[in-house]
């Protein structure tokens, strides 16, 4: 029963995981897309080399946006929405595990008072009713 209860647990946690790993990976890519975005911008600058300083500046100016664009999506929002989501199928995850060692405990015999403490210590301290 413990290793169904296990598998079943495991299951569910690695489904969670799945979106917060997606996320993720569009996480590490956007970087490279502001690279991208920044070389697009240096050759459209290359084409207009004769053009007045003014004018390169603002141009060299937007392929830089591209970069930071890339690396203040990737570090300050989509990253971040990442690890959230994994932290909240963590915390999921961590309650399952208190319910399956509460029942253990009850079948095994424990009156239900022991039984919800054994499932009790399973949670983190700050999360313990």
């Amino acid at each position: 029963m413990e290793t169904l209860m296990d598998e079943e647990i495991e299951t569910h946690h690695n489904d969670q995981l799945e979106i917060s790993e997606a996320i993720n990976k569009v996480a590490e890519a956007m970087p490279a897309l502001g690279i991208v975005a920044a070389v697009l911008g240096v050759i459209h600058t290359m084409g207009s080399i004769t053009e007045p300083p003014e004018v390169l500046g603002h141009l060299i100016g937007a392929a830089l946006v591209g970069t930071f664009l890339g690396v203040l999506l990737s570090y300050g929002f989509v990253g971040p929405i990442a690890s959230a989501i994994k932290g909240r199928s963590n915390t999921d995850t961590k309650y399952f595990v208190c319910m399956k060692a509460g029942l253990l405990a009850y079948m095994q015999g424990y009156a239900p008072a022991v039984s919800v403490e054994f499932g009790r210590k399973t949670l983190y301290a700050h999360e313990r009713p």
